[in-house]
């Protein structure tokens, strides 16, 4: 005879076998026929099993806690903490409810507020948290370390220092980990002081401490601090102390620091894991940095990473926005396994930031045939491709599709994509039109896509229709009033150029400057025009007026001042201040570098204009050189005196 210990070895021996939810049905249809699904303790592993083991079978366990005839706190918790770790954790509320309502026998412990607490946070829902916070103090577990460290996470999502500093304050003896909850809720909150206040209170720091303040650091564009602390006050530094770092400097902008500190990383012996190979890759996208994205790409192929979709995903997205989409395609097609959503709409963007929007639609489908359903930032890349590509019709389209067969709600993305494929096509009224209809009240960045419209195409009264709209949405944005001086100045109207001008002086309202990037031999450059002079900058513009006068030689070039300078200035001045543009110097700076056959690569965080859209051109044919530059919104190949955009951008 099999005694019950037995059997509850050999029932958790088979589920330890289950890794899908067809196998978890089959076993539960067997122990269901022999009775043995109503046994407490299997039944209880069974749930757990399915909450924290398999993905797809959170409602299976549900289902059947609903069915059980006398379900027990185990039971519960177990399914409040698979939900509140998963897509869905309202389910995770919804269950503590039911637990609470149809067990009168069972009384909710630590570890169910701690769970149902967590979903609250994940939901970022600050009445629900309330409720909870009150039934932790009924039932007595308010101060229960557990309950009180989720409760300062709760507080600290839902952006409630005071109510987070509260509980923290009121335990008798707060480890480790609710110090550094508490300090994590400051930093959640933007109080970098606060943070730093407590970090120096802390009796004792770990590891993970002196993470969450860097990050903190980072995030709040406190460089000076963060490194400190990283060099000088870190004897101990783990691969999230080097990543965070990386990914920090990259954030703000500091892509050669990122990338020297990623060499460091190695030269101290520590090896890259995926979190640090994603970061570095994100620094390559960002800066444009191909070559050096190269050698990283080097060592995933040779270290095994190659296989984690995470970092093939990162790798592809590099290339793509580096401007080397064919290295795209074959990383793409390269992947092993079945292609995740994310490779599909990373790819689909990559190939729709250069223009070739055809090919793009098509992987769309492709993408459909395999069997993966688009989401809503899938359907962002599709119409950005239509966007671009100036296919209308198409547009509107797949934005009927995403809606009406998908069941998508539109965002304000996916608006902006229609107004912005409306604009590129010179359709104006119909861009207003379709704002005006829309379901939702336009928010700013709408309104302002089709502000550059009317830049782009010199509607004049359009523009200051859109630009009464956005005074009453976000009336100090500077690059509003620098559009609308831009359009003033290329209709002549220099007395209303005064007057916005005028008005950005009264208001202290400042352009943002333009910047851009370029990366030779593994280094990159950045260059804003009026810099102070440097060596790098003196060989720039030296190498600029060597091509200048080449370019007026040989191609007749005359600078397109109007467009490009917002100054009712004499045309030397003009002219002037056009030739140095930041892309231009760039260009000239690598061009005095590189070697003949290399390509050109800059990034820009403005929309290029028009002047510096011909000179590439100009410097494409008479150089014979190829120039990729990435501006902020698309992708111009420049090659033997025509650019990928076709002029349409």
């Amino acid at each position: 005879m099999v005694n019950g210990n037995t059997v509850d070895q050999l029932c958790l021996s088979l589920l330890k076998r289950c890794k899908t939810l067809k196998s978890i049905k089959q076993l539960h249809t067997h122990l269901f026929k022999s009775g043995l699904d109503s046994d407490t303790f299997i039944a209880g592993n069974l749930i757990l099993h399915c909450a924290t083991l398999i993905s797809d079978a959170l409602h299976h366990a549900h289902s059947f806690l609903l069915h059980f005839s006398n379900p027990d706190a185990f039971m519960y918790n177990t399914l409040i903490r698979g939900f509140s770790d998963s897509d869905h954790p309202h389910n995770s509320v919804t269950t503590f409810i039911h637990m609470r309502r149809n067990s009168n026998h069972l009384q909710p412990d630590s570890f169910s507020f701690a769970f149902v607490l967590k979903a609250a946070a994940n939901l970022r829902s600050f009445n629900t948290g309330i409720q909870l916070h009150s039934q932790s103090i009924t039932h007595g577990l308010d101060t229960h370390l557990y309950v009180a460290t989720t409760l300062v996470s709760l507080y600290a999502e839902c952006e409630q220092i005071d109510h987070a500093r509260k509980v923290f304050d009121e335990m008798s003896e707060p480890n480790i980990v609710t110090w550094n909850a508490m300090i994590t809720a400051y930093l959640r909150c933007s109080d970098v002081k606060g943070a730093e206040t407590l970090y120096k209170r802390m009796p004792v720091k770990d590891l993970i401490s002196t993470n969450i303040m860097i990050a903190g650091y980072m995030k709040a564009g406190e460089l000076r601090l963060a490194t400190n602390l990283f060099f000088h006050e870190m004897p101990v530094k783990d691969d999230v102390s080097w990543s965070t770092m990386i990914v920090g400097f990259a954030h703000n902008g500091c892509f050669n620091e990122a990338l020297d500190l990623f060499v460091e990383s190695r030269r101290v012996g520590l090896e890259p894991n995926e979190v640090s190979l994603t970061g570095i890759l994100s620094v390559c996208a960002q800066a444009g940095a191909l070559e050096f994205g190269k050698v990283v790409h080097g060592y995933i192929e040779k270290s095994g990473f190659g296989s984690i979709h995470t970092v093939n995903n990162a790798l592809l997205d590099t290339y793509a926005k580096c401007g080397n989409i064919n290295m795209a395609r074959l990383v793409f097609e390269r992947m092993p396994g079945r292609k995740t959503i994310v490779s599909w709409t990373t790819m689909v963007a990559g190939l729709a930031m250069q223009g070739y929007g055809e090919e793009a639609l098509e992987l769309f489908h492709r993408m459909e045939e395999s069997g993966i359903k688009p989401d809503e930032i899938t359907f962002i890349s599709v119409l950005y491709a239509c966007s671009h590509a100036g296919l209308v019709e198409h547009g509107y389209r797949y934005f009927s599709m995403m809606k009406d067969h998908y069941g998508i709600d539109p965002t304000f993305e996916h608006y902006g994509c229609m107004v912005d494929l409306y604009s590129r096509a010179g359709e104006l009224e119909k861009a207003r039109d379709f704002i005006t209809q829309m379901p939702v009240k336009p928010n700013a960045v709408i309104w302002r896509t089709l502000l550059g419209a009317c830049s782009i195409h010199g509607n004049v009264d359009l523009a200051e229709f859109v630009l009464e709209k956005l005074a009453e949405l976000d009336p100090n944005d500077s690059g509003d009033h620098v559009l609308l001086s831009n359009i003033y100045a290329v209709a002549g109207k220099w007395k209303n150029v005064a007057t916005v001008r005028k008005s950005m002086t009264s208001q202290r309202l400042t352009k943002s400057p333009g910047w851009s990037m370029v990366e030779v031999d593994k280094v990159m450059y950045s260059f804003v025009a009026g810099d102070e002079q440097n060596e790098v900058i003196s060989e720039a513009y030296t190498s600029l007026k060597k091509i200048m006068l080449r370019l007026k030689v040989e191609g007749g070039y005359v600078p397109e001042v109007v467009g490009s300078v917002l100054h009712d200035i004499e045309d030397e001045e003009k002219e002037s201040a056009v030739v140095t543009h930041s892309e231009k110097l760039a260009l000239a700076f690598a061009m005095s570098r590189l070697c003949d056959g290399k390509v050109v690569r800059i990034v820009k965080n403005l929309r290029v204009c028009k002047d510096c859209h011909t000179v590439m051109k100009l410097v494409s044919k008479i150089f014979r050189v190829e120039i990729v530059l990435r501006d902020r919104s698309r992708f111009h190949s420049f090659s033997d005196g025509s650019c990928s955009c076709r002029d349409y951008w």
